[in-house]
């Protein structure tokens, strides 16, 4: 892809959060589901950790090289016609400036960037060097002249017994994050949660990136809460593969 095309894209990829409230962006994983959710109509695509290892026989949580990762991702952004950004997990062990410069060469103009430093034991970055390495990606991105969307995530829900007793400290992460230079926040894994929701929401002017179940979930709720944008995270290939088992189970030899 030529840079000015990659540009562009990004370019639109800002536009649709704009226009959009939440844009929802499916969750894609190879060529073949890329096409598909173009062809549904669907403007910009992420493409998922999880759901792309899986579907190359990797581990999530970087079990894949980040020069692997670009060599996947490359062809899936290349067969469409839309902006695609990228999970890049916790950044692969990269600087700031290599991660953006070999998103940027594979087409990709937007990023998911993660707290939990898989390649270090799975310790969580404290709130300020996650707040640096997010600075440091849009300095790059500035650097490099394509307005890349990062979207800065955390984990902390995850990790904590009790989610609720966590809020302060990921509304200040969140925080950081978006003065930080993030496009959108991504408090993981409290799609379920209202209260939770409503809090990080109002607690940020940056949108709020939820995961979505395509089946299980209802985007009018997401709507009402403030949730600015929608990804799916492994749960689109999770629905898929329910379905697939449906349909071939009656076909499979019986014991």
């Amino acid at each position: 892809m030529d840079f000015r095309t990659t540009v562009e894209r990004a370019e639109r990829l800002k536009q649709l959060h704009a226009e959009h409230q939440p844009l929802v962006l499916p969750t894609v994983w190879d060529v073949w589901s890329a096409r598909t959710a173009a062809a549904a109509g669907f403007p910009a695509l992420t493409i998922g950790s999880h759901p792309l290892a899986d579907s190359r026989g990797a581990e999530d949580q970087e079990g894949q090289t980040f020069e692997e990762v670009l060599a996947a991702v490359r062809p899936i952004i290349a067969a469409v016609d839309v902006p695609v950004s990228v999970d890049l997990e916790s950044g692969y062990g990269q600087k700031p400036a290599d991660l953006v410069a070999g998103l940027i060469e594979a087409g990709g103009v937007g990023l998911n960037i993660e707290d939990t430093v898989h390649s270090e034991g799975g310790r969580v970055r404290s709130t300020q060097e996650h707040a640096s390495y997010v600075a440091g990606l849009r300095a790059a991105a500035d650097d490099a002249g394509v307005p890349v969307w990062v979207n800065g995530r955390t984990d902390l829900f995850v990790h904590a017994e009790n989610p609720s007793s966590v809020l302060d400290e990921v509304i200040e992460r969140l925080r950081a994050l978006e003065q930080a230079g993030a496009d959108s926040v991504y408090p993981v894994r409290i799609q379920d949660d209202d209260e939770l929701l409503a809090a990080v929401t109002a607690a940020v002017a940056v949108p709020v990136n939820t995961t979505a179940h395509p089946v299980k979930h209802d985007l009018e709720r997401f709507r009402r809460l403030g949730v600015g944008r929608i990804t799916c995270g492994p749960l689109l290939q999770f629905a898929l593969t329910d379905a697939m088992k449906d349909m071939l189970k009656p076909w499979a030899p019986s014991s």
